[in-house]
């Protein structure tokens, strides 16, 4: 099933009312989330990186923190970005509605940013499955008590929280 733009503004306004989305003027956390979350790609890169030696804990232990870690980073974006449009969250899923609701565009702004030149201020939907994605896989690792990650899937979802920590720096910057 493709993205709903309508199911995620319902969302919004149903998460605004149950306090889990709130209005912010907070502004000044905007760098400090950003910073957060360009640090702990770096973080995550460095436990996936790691090569243990014999009296360290197993690699599949620093794969499991290399996921969490990498989700981290996108919820420390997520929170920038839903910051520098007047709003914090509450948890994780709030996270998740309000980039999908605050940063997708609709097909007619996203023509618009298209024709001014500014398409890298268009937030695509698969940036909230990125961010969904890894928000499940960071559960699991957390939460069960074994599940092996192949190489490939964890450099997917490192890969995929590096895109979206970029994409959301880059919208940012001004």
């Amino acid at each position: 099933m493709g993205f709903d733009k309508k199911a995620y503004r319902e969302w919004f306004k149903e998460f605004f009312e149950d306090g889990r989305i709130v209005d912010s003027t907070d502004r000044f956390k905007v760098r400090l989330f950003l910073q957060k979350a360009k640090n702990s790609l770096l973080i995550a890169k460095f436990h996936k990186e790691i090569n243990p030696a014999k009296d360290m804990p197993k690699k599949i232990y620093w794969n499991y923190w290399a996921i969490t870690i990498s989700y981290y980073s996108m919820l420390y974006a997520a929170k920038a970005a839903i910051l520098s449009k007047g709003y914090e969250v509450k948890d994780h899923d709030a996270a998740q509605v309000a980039l999908g609701h605050l940063l997708v565009p609709s097909q007619l702004k996203k023509e618009e940013l298209e024709m001014l030149n500014q398409a890298y201020k268009i937030f695509e939907d698969e940036y909230v499955k990125y961010f969904e994605d890894a928000k499940i896989e960071s559960r699991t690792a957390r939460y069960a008590a074994i599940k092996t990650y192949t190489e490939r899937r964890l450099e997917e979802i490192f890969e995929n929280a590096r895109k979206l920590v970029a994409k959301i720096a880059l919208m940012l910057q001004e």
